[in-house]
């Protein structure tokens, strides 16, 4: 079984920097959760029950902790650790299992973190309406 690191145990300036300027959760975070999260924590039995589908289950967290997601402390927030490859054993995502998130994704998760970690309810599929007439 793995060890919960500590947060005294984490070098946070070992941190990507945070990126500047205002973040949009569906033009900036949606899609580095889509590449690299959502296979394993999206709706359907998701990895240590942390499901990254809405903001609510985001900061639920996972079944170790409630701190995945800290809205305004992206220094403490679990998720910016694994997906930076900080905690031995919690590198998010795992080799093979989707594309790493690279540091500028980093970055951005960071200051959308920071920023409150707005979520939009976006990305629901269209509508469409039909009509038949005679």
């Amino acid at each position: 079984m793995t060890r919960l690191v500590s947060a005294a145990e984490i070098d946070t300036n070992a941190l990507p920097p945070v990126a500047s300027g205002s973040v949009v959760f569906d033009r900036d975070i949606r899609p580095i959760l889509e590449q690299s999260c959502l296979r394993c924590h999206g709706p359907e039995k998701p990895k240590s029950h942390f499901r990254l589908t809405t903001r609510e289950w985001a900061l639920k967290g996972g079944v170790n902790n409630n701190d995945d997601i800290v809205p305004g402390d992206s220094e403490h927030s679990r998720l910016i650790q694994y997906v930076s490859w900080l905690v031995p054993d919690m590198e998010m995502p795992p080799p093979g299992k989707a594309p790493p998130v690279t540091s500028t994704q980093i970055g951005l998760l960071r200051a959308w973190i920071d920023q409150g970690a707005n979520w939009t309810a976006g990305g629901a599929a269209p509508q469409i309406a039909l009509s038949v007439s005679p």
